[in-house]
Protein backbone atom coordinates (compact mmCIF):
# COMPACT_ATOMS: atom_id res chain seq x y z
CA UNK A 1 0.00 0.00 0.00
CA UNK A 2 1.29 3.64 -0.92
CA UNK A 3 2.61 5.03 2.55
CA UNK A 4 1.14 8.62 2.31
CA UNK A 5 -1.85 9.17 4.36
CA UNK A 6 -3.18 12.40 6.50
CA UNK A 7 -3.65 11.59 10.26
CA UNK A 8 -6.63 13.78 11.69
CA UNK A 9 -5.96 14.37 15.65
CA UNK A 10 -9.87 14.66 17.08
CA UNK A 11 -8.83 15.94 20.21
CA UNK A 12 -7.14 18.43 19.03
CA UNK A 13 -10.37 19.57 16.96
CA UNK A 14 -12.39 19.70 20.47
CA UNK A 15 -9.82 21.89 21.86
CA UNK A 16 -10.02 24.21 19.27
CA UNK A 17 -13.28 24.20 19.25
CA UNK A 18 -13.26 24.89 22.98
CA UNK A 19 -10.42 27.67 22.47
CA UNK A 20 -13.01 29.43 19.48
CA UNK A 21 -16.23 28.93 22.24
CA UNK A 22 -14.39 30.81 24.84
CA UNK A 23 -12.66 33.24 22.85
CA UNK A 24 -16.53 34.30 21.72
CA UNK A 25 -18.35 34.56 24.91
CA UNK A 26 -21.20 33.00 23.50
CA UNK A 27 -22.22 29.98 21.26
CA UNK A 28 -20.25 28.80 18.39
CA UNK A 29 -21.05 26.99 14.64
CA UNK A 30 -17.96 24.36 14.09
CA UNK A 31 -18.00 25.22 10.11
CA UNK A 32 -17.72 22.08 8.34
CA UNK A 33 -17.80 23.23 5.03
CA UNK A 34 -15.86 21.41 1.82
CA UNK A 35 -15.50 18.08 3.57
CA UNK A 36 -14.32 20.14 6.92
CA UNK A 37 -11.68 21.59 4.92
CA UNK A 38 -10.50 17.82 4.01
CA UNK A 39 -10.66 17.00 7.39
CA UNK A 40 -13.84 14.28 6.90
CA UNK A 41 -17.07 16.35 7.24
CA UNK A 42 -19.17 13.79 9.25
CA UNK A 43 -16.16 12.33 11.34
CA UNK A 44 -15.46 15.98 12.49
CA UNK A 45 -19.19 16.49 13.24
CA UNK A 46 -19.63 13.34 15.28
CA UNK A 47 -16.48 14.31 16.97
CA UNK A 48 -17.84 17.28 18.30
CA UNK A 49 -21.26 16.73 18.29
CA UNK A 50 -21.57 16.17 22.15
CA UNK A 51 -20.46 20.21 22.81
CA UNK A 52 -20.71 22.21 19.43
CA UNK A 53 -24.11 24.52 19.83
CA UNK A 54 -24.29 23.57 16.05
CA UNK A 55 -22.59 23.46 12.09
CA UNK A 56 -22.16 25.82 9.27
CA UNK A 57 -22.33 23.94 5.83
CA UNK A 58 -21.71 26.08 2.20
CA UNK A 59 -25.14 24.10 1.10
CA UNK A 60 -27.79 21.84 1.55
CA UNK A 61 -26.26 18.42 -0.01
CA UNK A 62 -23.56 19.38 3.09
CA UNK A 63 -26.17 19.58 5.42
CA UNK A 64 -27.84 16.15 4.35
CA UNK A 65 -24.55 14.34 5.05
CA UNK A 66 -24.40 15.37 8.09
CA UNK A 67 -28.39 14.18 8.65
CA UNK A 68 -27.86 10.63 7.58
CA UNK A 69 -24.67 10.43 9.59
CA UNK A 70 -27.22 11.06 12.29
CA UNK A 71 -26.13 14.91 13.19
CA UNK A 72 -28.90 16.29 14.96
CA UNK A 73 -27.44 19.54 16.12
CA UNK A 74 -28.90 22.80 14.27
CA UNK A 75 -26.79 23.09 10.67
CA UNK A 76 -26.73 26.63 8.85
CA UNK A 77 -26.48 27.01 5.13
CA UNK A 78 -23.74 29.56 4.65
CA UNK A 79 -24.98 30.21 1.38
CA UNK A 80 -28.53 30.10 1.96
CA UNK A 81 -31.08 28.18 -0.57
CA UNK A 82 -30.34 28.64 -4.45
CA UNK A 83 -34.16 28.11 -5.25
CA UNK A 84 -37.15 28.30 -3.32
CA UNK A 85 -38.37 24.27 -4.11
CA UNK A 86 -35.72 24.14 -1.36
CA UNK A 87 -37.28 25.68 1.61
CA UNK A 88 -39.77 22.56 2.50
CA UNK A 89 -36.54 19.86 2.37
CA UNK A 90 -34.09 22.95 4.55
CA UNK A 91 -37.83 22.67 7.20
CA UNK A 92 -37.55 19.40 6.91
CA UNK A 93 -34.65 18.66 8.22
CA UNK A 94 -34.45 21.03 10.45
CA UNK A 95 -31.99 23.19 8.89
CA UNK A 96 -31.07 27.11 9.48
CA UNK A 97 -30.43 29.19 6.33
CA UNK A 98 -28.52 32.35 6.04
CA UNK A 99 -30.74 35.15 3.52
CA UNK A 100 -28.57 37.13 1.88
CA UNK A 101 -30.40 38.63 -0.88
CA UNK A 102 -33.28 40.63 -1.93
CA UNK A 103 -35.13 37.63 -4.39
CA UNK A 104 -34.62 35.05 -1.25
CA UNK A 105 -36.59 37.49 0.93
CA UNK A 106 -39.32 37.67 -1.58
CA UNK A 107 -39.49 33.32 -2.04
CA UNK A 108 -40.21 34.00 1.73
CA UNK A 109 -42.98 35.87 1.51
CA UNK A 110 -44.22 33.75 -1.61
CA UNK A 111 -43.39 30.30 0.13
CA UNK A 112 -45.63 29.59 3.40
CA UNK A 113 -44.17 27.07 5.51
CA UNK A 114 -45.98 25.03 8.25
CA UNK A 115 -43.69 26.04 11.01
CA UNK A 116 -41.13 28.85 11.42
CA UNK A 117 -37.61 28.68 9.87
CA UNK A 118 -34.76 30.39 11.61
CA UNK A 119 -32.83 32.46 9.37
CA UNK A 120 -29.85 34.53 9.53
CA UNK A 121 -30.12 37.88 7.63
CA UNK A 122 -26.89 38.46 5.86
CA UNK A 123 -25.29 42.21 5.45
CA UNK A 124 -22.86 43.11 2.94
CA UNK A 125 -20.70 45.50 5.32
CA UNK A 126 -18.10 45.53 2.86
CA UNK A 127 -16.72 42.71 1.69
CA UNK A 128 -19.02 42.77 -1.09
CA UNK A 129 -19.50 39.28 -2.42
CA UNK A 130 -23.23 38.35 -1.06
CA UNK A 131 -24.94 39.72 1.50
CA UNK A 132 -27.35 42.79 1.67
CA UNK A 133 -26.97 46.42 0.79
CA UNK A 134 -26.84 48.47 4.36
CA UNK A 135 -29.85 50.97 2.86
CA UNK A 136 -31.90 47.83 1.90
CA UNK A 137 -31.45 45.42 5.35
CA UNK A 138 -33.90 46.85 7.62
CA UNK A 139 -36.36 46.25 5.27
CA UNK A 140 -35.77 42.94 4.72
CA UNK A 141 -35.23 42.65 8.23
CA UNK A 142 -38.91 44.09 8.98
CA UNK A 143 -40.61 42.31 6.05
CA UNK A 144 -39.42 38.85 7.95
CA UNK A 145 -40.46 39.67 10.81
CA UNK A 146 -43.72 39.97 10.01
CA UNK A 147 -43.90 36.66 8.44
CA UNK A 148 -45.53 34.00 10.39
CA UNK A 149 -43.16 31.05 8.95
CA UNK A 150 -40.10 32.95 9.95
CA UNK A 151 -38.63 32.38 13.50
CA UNK A 152 -35.89 34.49 15.39
CA UNK A 153 -33.56 36.86 12.90
CA UNK A 154 -29.95 36.34 13.62
CA UNK A 155 -28.38 39.56 12.10
CA UNK A 156 -24.77 38.37 10.38
CA UNK A 157 -22.32 39.51 8.40
CA UNK A 158 -18.98 38.50 6.92
CA UNK A 159 -15.23 40.14 7.02
CA UNK A 160 -12.84 40.59 4.53
CA UNK A 161 -9.64 41.92 5.86
CA UNK A 162 -10.03 40.31 9.45
CA UNK A 163 -6.64 38.04 8.41
CA UNK A 164 -5.06 41.57 8.84
CA UNK A 165 -4.66 42.78 12.40
CA UNK A 166 -3.82 46.46 11.68
CA UNK A 167 -6.10 47.09 8.77
CA UNK A 168 -8.83 50.08 9.36
CA UNK A 169 -11.50 47.98 7.35
CA UNK A 170 -12.20 45.56 9.98
CA UNK A 171 -13.35 48.51 12.08
CA UNK A 172 -15.12 50.05 9.45
CA UNK A 173 -17.37 47.22 8.61
CA UNK A 174 -18.19 47.38 12.24
CA UNK A 175 -19.18 50.62 12.05
CA UNK A 176 -21.19 49.74 9.03
CA UNK A 177 -23.08 46.50 10.64
CA UNK A 178 -24.08 49.08 13.44
CA UNK A 179 -25.35 51.54 11.56
CA UNK A 180 -27.55 49.07 9.64
CA UNK A 181 -29.17 47.20 12.50
CA UNK A 182 -29.91 49.92 15.13
CA UNK A 183 -32.47 49.08 17.15
CA UNK A 184 -33.22 45.48 15.52
CA UNK A 185 -33.90 42.65 17.47
CA UNK A 186 -31.91 39.24 17.85
CA UNK A 187 -28.71 37.58 17.95
CA UNK A 188 -25.62 38.73 16.29
CA UNK A 189 -23.07 36.59 14.20
CA UNK A 190 -19.73 38.17 12.97
CA UNK A 191 -16.55 36.56 13.71
CA UNK A 192 -14.81 34.28 11.54
CA UNK A 193 -11.73 32.51 12.90
CA UNK A 194 -9.31 35.96 12.13
CA UNK A 195 -11.83 38.13 13.85
CA UNK A 196 -12.33 35.48 16.90
CA UNK A 197 -8.32 35.36 17.46
CA UNK A 198 -8.03 38.89 16.52
CA UNK A 199 -10.88 41.60 16.71
CA UNK A 200 -12.42 41.26 20.78
CA UNK A 201 -14.57 43.96 19.87
CA UNK A 202 -16.08 42.13 16.62
CA UNK A 203 -16.88 38.95 19.37
CA UNK A 204 -20.97 38.32 19.78
CA UNK A 205 -23.62 36.19 20.47
CA UNK A 206 -22.53 33.64 17.81
CA UNK A 207 -19.28 32.89 15.95
CA UNK A 208 -18.56 30.68 13.55
CA UNK A 209 -15.07 29.46 13.33
CA UNK A 210 -13.61 27.28 10.51
CA UNK A 211 -9.87 27.71 9.99
CA UNK A 212 -8.92 28.17 13.29
CA UNK A 213 -10.82 24.59 13.91
CA UNK A 214 -8.13 22.59 12.04
CA UNK A 215 -5.88 24.03 13.48
CA UNK A 216 -3.78 26.71 11.51
CA UNK A 217 -3.20 30.29 12.24
CA UNK A 218 -5.34 32.65 9.78
CA UNK A 219 -1.99 35.34 10.44
CA UNK A 220 1.24 35.55 8.81
CA UNK A 221 2.94 35.72 12.51
CA UNK A 222 1.24 34.39 15.43
CA UNK A 223 -0.52 36.03 18.03
CA UNK A 224 -1.00 34.95 22.09
CA UNK A 225 -4.22 33.31 21.11
CA UNK A 226 -3.39 31.58 17.92
CA UNK A 227 -0.67 30.08 19.41
CA UNK A 228 -2.61 28.37 21.46
CA UNK A 229 -4.18 26.22 18.27
CA UNK A 230 -3.11 22.40 18.25
CA UNK A 231 -3.00 20.93 14.37
CA UNK A 232 -5.68 18.40 13.70
CA UNK A 233 -4.05 17.35 10.03
CA UNK A 234 -0.24 15.51 9.78
CA UNK A 235 0.26 15.15 6.12
CA UNK A 236 2.70 12.25 6.02
CA UNK A 237 4.67 9.82 3.87
CA UNK A 238 7.64 7.82 3.25
CA UNK A 239 10.75 7.47 1.45
CA UNK A 240 10.95 5.15 -1.28
CA UNK A 241 14.19 5.71 -2.51
CA UNK A 242 17.55 7.21 -2.39
CA UNK A 243 20.31 8.54 -4.92
CA UNK A 244 23.79 9.71 -3.75
CA UNK A 245 24.69 12.19 -6.17
CA UNK A 246 27.70 14.36 -6.77
CA UNK A 247 28.06 17.77 -6.77
CA UNK A 248 26.88 20.01 -10.08
CA UNK A 249 23.82 17.13 -11.13
CA UNK A 250 20.05 18.49 -11.32
CA UNK A 251 17.27 17.12 -9.63
CA UNK A 252 14.04 17.04 -10.82
CA UNK A 253 11.64 18.78 -13.38
CA UNK A 254 13.13 22.12 -14.51
CA UNK A 255 16.77 21.43 -12.83
CA UNK A 256 14.93 23.61 -10.49
CA UNK A 257 17.66 22.39 -7.23
CA UNK A 258 21.43 21.24 -8.70
CA UNK A 259 23.85 19.91 -5.89
CA UNK A 260 26.51 22.00 -4.91
CA UNK A 261 28.24 19.07 -2.86
CA UNK A 262 28.24 15.46 -2.56
CA UNK A 263 23.88 14.95 -1.90
CA UNK A 264 21.88 12.29 -0.02
CA UNK A 265 18.15 12.74 -1.68
CA UNK A 266 15.81 10.94 -0.30
CA UNK A 267 12.19 9.73 -3.05
CA UNK A 268 9.20 10.83 -1.03
CA UNK A 269 5.95 8.47 -2.42
CA UNK A 270 3.67 11.89 -1.96
CA UNK A 271 3.12 15.05 -4.45
CA UNK A 272 0.72 17.48 -5.63
CA UNK A 273 -1.87 15.16 -6.70
CA UNK A 274 -2.25 14.38 -3.07
CA UNK A 275 -2.59 18.09 -2.25
CA UNK A 276 1.10 18.90 -1.66
CA UNK A 277 1.60 22.45 -3.08
CA UNK A 278 3.49 21.94 -6.65
CA UNK A 279 5.18 25.01 -6.01
CA UNK A 280 6.99 24.88 -2.65
CA UNK A 281 10.17 26.22 -3.09
CA UNK A 282 13.60 24.78 -2.16
CA UNK A 283 14.23 24.45 1.40
CA UNK A 284 10.46 24.20 2.41
CA UNK A 285 10.67 22.44 5.90
CA UNK A 286 9.83 18.89 6.04
CA UNK A 287 10.56 16.70 9.29
CA UNK A 288 12.70 13.51 8.36
CA UNK A 289 12.28 10.67 11.15
CA UNK A 290 11.13 13.23 13.63
CA UNK A 291 14.18 15.71 12.34
CA UNK A 292 14.16 18.84 10.52
CA UNK A 293 14.75 18.48 7.28
CA UNK A 294 13.94 20.08 3.77
CA UNK A 295 12.15 19.82 0.24
CA UNK A 296 14.82 19.95 -2.51
CA UNK A 297 13.81 20.10 -6.57
CA UNK A 298 9.86 20.32 -7.78
CA UNK A 299 7.44 18.84 -6.64
CA UNK A 300 6.04 16.05 -8.98
CA UNK A 301 2.20 14.75 -9.47
CA UNK A 302 3.09 11.80 -7.24
CA UNK A 303 6.48 12.54 -5.69
CA UNK A 304 8.97 14.90 -4.32
CA UNK A 305 12.39 14.94 -3.03
CA UNK A 306 14.17 15.42 0.03
CA UNK A 307 17.51 16.33 1.20
CA UNK A 308 18.90 13.30 2.81
CA UNK A 309 22.25 14.64 3.55
CA UNK A 310 22.13 15.58 7.34
CA UNK A 311 20.42 12.81 8.09
CA UNK A 312 22.70 9.71 7.65
CA UNK A 313 20.28 6.83 9.17
CA UNK A 314 17.42 8.58 7.32
CA UNK A 315 16.71 5.79 4.25
CA UNK A 316 13.97 3.53 2.45
CA UNK A 317 11.07 3.70 4.88
CA UNK A 318 11.57 6.51 7.22
CA UNK A 319 9.41 8.94 7.53
CA UNK A 320 8.46 12.10 6.18
CA UNK A 321 6.23 14.68 7.56
CA UNK A 322 4.98 17.15 5.36
CA UNK A 323 3.16 19.40 7.73
CA UNK A 324 1.25 18.77 10.99
CA UNK A 325 2.44 18.68 14.77
CA UNK A 326 6.21 19.56 13.28
CA UNK A 327 5.95 21.31 10.72
CA UNK A 328 3.46 24.09 10.69
CA UNK A 329 1.10 23.78 7.97
CA UNK A 330 1.25 28.42 7.80
CA UNK A 331 4.81 27.35 7.57
CA UNK A 332 4.51 25.93 4.30
CA UNK A 333 1.66 27.87 3.35
CA UNK A 334 4.21 31.02 3.39
CA UNK A 335 6.89 29.43 0.76
CA UNK A 336 4.38 27.74 -1.74
CA UNK A 337 2.39 30.38 -3.04
CA UNK A 338 -1.06 28.88 -2.02
CA UNK A 339 -3.37 29.94 1.10
CA UNK A 340 -3.92 27.94 4.33
CA UNK A 341 -7.59 27.28 3.20
CA UNK A 342 -6.38 25.98 -0.77
CA UNK A 343 -3.82 24.19 1.35
CA UNK A 344 -5.92 21.88 3.23
CA UNK A 345 -8.85 21.94 1.12
CA UNK A 346 -6.56 20.43 -1.41
CA UNK A 347 -5.71 16.96 0.23
CA UNK A 348 -7.14 14.22 -1.82
CA UNK A 349 -6.31 10.80 -3.07
CA UNK A 350 -4.41 9.75 0.22
CA UNK A 351 -6.28 8.04 3.11
CA UNK A 352 -7.92 9.82 6.16
CA UNK A 353 -7.12 8.25 9.40
CA UNK A 354 -8.00 9.12 12.69
CA UNK A 355 -6.66 9.59 16.14
CA UNK A 356 -9.04 10.54 19.82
Amino acid sequence: MRPARALIDLEALRHNYRLARGLGGGRALAVVKADAYGHGAVRCALALQDEADGFAVACIEEALALREAGIRAPILLLEGFFDAAELPLILQHDLWTVVHAGWQVEALERTPLPKPLQVWLKLDSGMHRVGLDPADYRDAWQRLRALPHVGDLVKMSHFARADETGCARTDEQLATFAAATAGLAGDTSLCNSPALLGWPQARADWARPGLMLYGVSPFAQPNDKSAQLRPVMTLESKIIAVRELPAGEPVGYGARFVTDAPTRIGVVAIGYADGYPQFAVNGTRVAIDGKPGRLVGRVSMDMLTVDLTDHPRAGIGSGVELWGKQVPAAEVVAHSQTSSYRLLCAVKRVPLQYTG
